[in-house]
């Protein structure tokens, strides 16, 4: 008998399934993916240098009671620097036209503006006022005067740029005529920015 008991305990010894090396692998449940990285706005980079054209309307109106407006068009030139959501920028621009002033009495050729620009970076959109010196020539004479105003400029593509500006012209003395003109552009923009 304890020949049979022997025999069935090592039997049941080698029924045991073997726990030290297992035939399948173990399944491992893949870690939980991390819950998207949430970025701050701070606004689009309006950093950098950039060229473009105009098209839009002068409007204007001299001291002797003459006036006119007619298409004007031109060029501009610049660097903004963004400080987050703050912009600071310089510009040149250039307008001709053809303004014949009192039914041709005297006519206004172009405006060249050096510009400041201050604005707020909403992203894709940048809103600022505009100001400094503006020279204009007629057919009078040359007068350097100041100008102000407001813009927008909305970013199309990383380097294209479309906006518009509503500025306001302040001439003194014309040629040294005696007569002084206030002038109104509003423009369309489109600019590259390298």
């Amino acid at each position: 008998m304890t020949r049979i008991v022997s025999m069935a305990a090592i039997a049941a010894a080698l029924s045991t399934p073997a726990f030290a090396g297992n035939l399948e692998e173990p399944v491992v449940a893949p870690a939980p993916a991390a819950p998207p990285v949430v970025v701050a706005n701070d606004g689009g980079d309006w950093t950098g240098a950039y060229i473009g054209g105009q098209i839009g309307q002068l409007d204007a109106d001299t001291s002797n009671g003459l006036s006119g407006d007619d298409v004007s068009y031109g060029v501009h030139a610049g660097y903004n620097y963004d400080f987050g959501r703050f912009v600071l920028g310089g510009e040149i621009d250039y307008d001709a036209t053809d303004v014949e002033l009192g039914g041709g009495a005297a006519t206004v050729d172009s405006v060249m503006r050096g510009k400041v620009k201050a604005g707020y970076d909403f992203g894709p959109v940048l809103a600022y006022v505009t100001g400094g010196v503006a020279q204009v020539d007629t057919s009078v004479g040359d007068e350097t005067g100041e100008f102000y105003g407001i813009g927008v400029a909305y970013r199309v593509t990383d380097q294209w740029t479309v906006g518009g500006e509503v500025l306001e012209h302040d001439f003194d003395n014309l040629g040294s005529s005696g007569i002084s003109a206030d002038a109104t552009t509003v423009s369309l923009r489109a600019s590259y920015q390298f």
